[in-house]
């Protein structure tokens, strides 16, 4: 199958995004969905003397001239403000009222009329309200021609379906964004008390080391004339507290650090419970040098969002083990898999991970899932022989406590 060059590609999708706004994340289905316009010309293929009602003759050029009126209004229904959308539904439906008297196949207007209440503001039940209205309208429209009976009848199923489709359709939208919002209010929140705790910690750590360092370096100063000895014990003093000053903020920022892999792991979970995904963790408590734990974090934000965006999955598990000589990550999911040329996110984490030594392995078979496996060494005199591994398994997600 040959695919469009992308000479033509380009100005079609900035034509695209022209019509219908490139935020509303729906590509080219409202272009599809025009085709549904083909119905308006089924009378072209039936036979002429055709009983669609006493009041009912066809003639091609009102169909026309209604698809002229019909497109602004559809765009415009994408674009425009909330009150706009209302009034573009309404105007569709009118229009399909409109036409009824030349074609019978003029609800197909009606239908995407009804489309377009489900997303209309305010609570669901105005929007069956107004949806019923449309219904009743178009019902004693087609007994007033003389319309055969299941004519209306199949308007009304149809268009039961597409309103609800389309309005459980925006419920969702609407939930998952809501879902991202919090998700990203967790992120600041866990940034802000993160924060705060690195400021306590220092706080804590050098305000004492570093009042003391003044006070011994002022008395050396005073002393260094009067009594050379005791001077060379204050700054002595002076060095030994520094060393252990500093020595106390390696350790802290190795803590630091090493909340970025476990800030990784809370935010996947909210990001894949979302939706619907359980999440297995089981992970060794790791003391993992700064420039590492980094890498394992960023790496594991990666294949997550990887997971929620592509994989299908209903299950995820995340492995941190580790040997005196190495640390591995390994995310795995059961989703559709596939064999598809990585991408930048991808090539980004292989980056990182290569230019700090590791490995970096993909597994993904379709319909077997995905496993990315991530493996670094430790840094000659760094050892993971004390780690203390934690109970069993634990699972976190829908169904989860």
């Amino acid at each position: 199958m040959q695919h469009p060059p992308s000479s033509l590609i380009a100005p079609l999708t900035r034509l695209r995004d022209r019509l219908v706004p490139e935020a509303l994340g729906l590509g080219w289905m409202p272009i599809f969905l025009l085709g549904y316009l083909v119905f308006l010309f089924i009378p072209v293929l039936v036979p002429s003397n055709a009983d669609w009602g006493e009041g009912v003759r066809w003639f091609l050029w009102p169909t026309l001239v209604s698809i002229t009126v019909f497109l602004p209004m559809y765009f415009l229904a994408y674009r425009g403000s909330a009150m706009t959308r209302v009034l573009c539904a309404l105007g569709i439906a009118a229009l399909g009222y409109g036409l009824m008297p030349f074609n019978a196949f003029s609800n197909t207007y009606v239908i995407y009329a009804a489309a377009f209440i489900a997303l209309l503001p305010g609570s669901m039940w105005v929007r069956v309200e107004v949806f019923a209205l449309l219904i009743i309208a178009y019902c004693g429209m087609a007994a007033w021609l003389g319309f055969p009976v299941f004519v209306p009848v199949v308007t009304a199923i149809v268009s039961v379906a597409v309103f609800t489709g389309n309005y459980f359709q925006s419920e969702t939208v609407r939930k998952r964004a809501e879902l991202k919002l919090s998700h990203e209010e967790v992120r600041r929140l866990a940034a802000l008390a993160e924060r705060e705790r690195i400021g306590r910690d220092l706080h804590d750590l050098l305000g004492h080391t570093l009042s003391l360092v003044a006070l011994k370096s002022d008395l050396a100063g005073r002393l260094i004339e009067r009594d050379p000895q005791a001077a060379r014990n204050e700054i002595d003093d002076v060095s030994r507290v520094a060393r252990d000053a500093l020595a106390q903020v390696r350790r802290a920022v190795t803590g630091i650090r090493a909340a970025g892999l476990a800030a990784e792991l809370a935010s996947a979970r909210l990001l894949l419970e979302s939706d619907g995904v359980t999440l297995r963790y089981d992970a060794q408590e790791v003391a993992i040098p700064a420039d590492l734990e980094t890498v394992f974090a960023l790496s594991l934000r990666e294949a997550v969002t990887n997971i929620q965006r592509h994989a299908r999955a209903s299950i995820a598990e995340v492995v941190l083990a580790a040997t005196p000589e190495h640390v591995t990550l390994r995310i795995r999911d059961n989703g559709v898999g596939s064999a598809a040329v990585p991408g930048n996110g991808l090539s980004g984490m292989r980056e990182r991970v290569e230019s700090r030594g590791g490995r970096l392995r993909v597994d993904s078979t379709l319909r077997q899932g995905t496993c990315v496996e991530i493996t670094m060494p430790l840094p000659s005199g760094e050892t993971a022989a004390s780690v203390e591994r934690q109970p069993a398994s634990a699972e976190t997600g829908v169904g989860a406590t």
